[in-house]
């Protein structure tokens, strides 16, 4: 009798920045994708990753995969869902386990670009390799859950930051206009962010107060694992 065919392991990483754009009211969420440069799905467009070597850490395998196609090394890197379904790729069963990364817009302003990698909007993707459009439809989901009740916005801003920049990434991550006063109390009441008693410098009128995020609160919790990656 044959042996079953071993299914292959392998990474992808979902990559968000925020960036303008025309077609909105708001800032939108983008991310990097990359050329598929063989079969199959040659010539189409896919999330970064690529195999799993067998003595390699899976978060950094996927961000070493990152690195390597965009140049990106995000702070935010947290491992997402594993998406196996067994006709998912043709020609063998693969199993992808899936992170994403939230990088500043400073940052993905310089991730490599050119023939094969490309940033897209991330509502309005054209048609994926593989499955890559129901992994970002399910990772814009997963942010758009996680950022009204966990600080993982942090990771689009710098270390200081005033509430209307914050109100911008809320707005910008819900697609949806927010009442700056209701937004103001329910942040402020959160306990997630700390005055840092600082103004914005060079500024005509009244400076904006400075934030930052309450270091006792993570942006992910990784419980007793710790952090995964250098």
């Amino acid at each position: 009798m044959t042996a079953p065919a071993q299914a292959t392991l392998a990474v992808s990483t979902v990559i968000f920045a925020l960036r303008s754009d025309a077609e909105s009211d708001f800032k939108t969420l983008w991310l990097p994708l990359v050329r598929r440069t063989r079969e199959p799905f040659h010539g189409q467009w896919a999330l970064p990753g690529g195999g799993l070597p067998a003595a390699e850490e899976l978060a950094t395998a996927a961000a070493r995969t990152l690195r390597g196609t965009t140049g990106l090394t995000p702070k935010y890197l947290e491992q997402l869902y594993t998406f196996g379904d067994p006709g998912r790729s043709p020609g063998g069963r693969v199993v992808s386990v899936v992170y994403w990364a939230l990088v500043e817009s400073d940052e993905a302003a310089v991730a490599e670009v050119g023939d094969n990698v490309q940033w897209f909007p991330a509502d309005r993707l054209p048609e994926l390799a593989f499955d890559h459009n129901r992994i970002v439809e399910y990772a814009l989901w997963r942010l758009r859950t996680k950022v009204e009740y966990s600080r993982i916005a942090h990771a689009f801003l710098g270390e200081t930051f005033t509430l209307a920049q914050l109100h911008d990434v809320h707005e910008a991550v819900l697609q949806k206009a927010l009442d700056p006063a209701n937004f103001r109390r329910t942040i402020e009441s959160s306990g997630t962010i700390v005055d840092t008693g600082e103004r914005v410098a060079g500024t005509r009128h009244r400076p904006p107060r400075l934030y930052r995020y309450n270091d006792s609160v993570r942006a992910v919790d990784l419980g007793p694992l710790g952090p995964s990656i250098g």
